[in-house]
């Protein structure tokens, strides 16, 4: 129960906001020929070069996981791997310039497959959202 005594509540609004925001990305995922992992892994590279173990962690899955995610999406020419500015034996992740042209169309699908979700928001309501969001991820990073 929450702190106001109701079942689920805001821990319960949270999760259906995940599962439809999930659904949404999922779609646009399949049809760029993508899992969801996959979109995931893109959109953190658009902005950061991470180690594989840093990338890992991000997605949650495990090293050797990291790796064939990887692998496939070289073969679609999209990343590579490079060695590490701060360690030689270390490797890091990088878009390629397709890859770079392949995530810039997914990044303006994936805020028009977003934005009907915040449509009834007020300016001020939106504002508020993105706070109290970022304080959760925040969180947890």
């Amino acid at each position: 129960m929450d702190p106001a005594g109701q079942q689920g509540g805001a821990a319960d609004e949270l999760a259906r906001v995940s599962f439809e925001v999930m659904g949404r990305l999922a779609r646009l995922a399949a049809e760029a020929d993508l899992s969801l992992t996959q979109l995931r892994m893109l959109a953190i590279l658009r902005d950061r070069r991470p180690r594989m173990a840093e990338l890992a962690a991000a997605l949650g899955i495990d090293r050797s996981s990291v790796s064939g995610l990887i692998g496939r999406a070289e073969q679609r020419g999209l990343v590579t791997r490079e060695a590490a500015t701060s360690d030689g034996r270390g490797v890091s992740v990088a878009l390629t310039p397709t890859g770079r042209k392949f995530v810039a169309p997914l990044e303006l699908r994936s805020n028009n497959a977003l934005e009907p979700l915040l449509a009834n928001l007020a300016p001020a309501e939106r504002q508020t959202l993105e706070r109290l969001l970022a304080q959760i991820t925040d969180q947890q990073r």
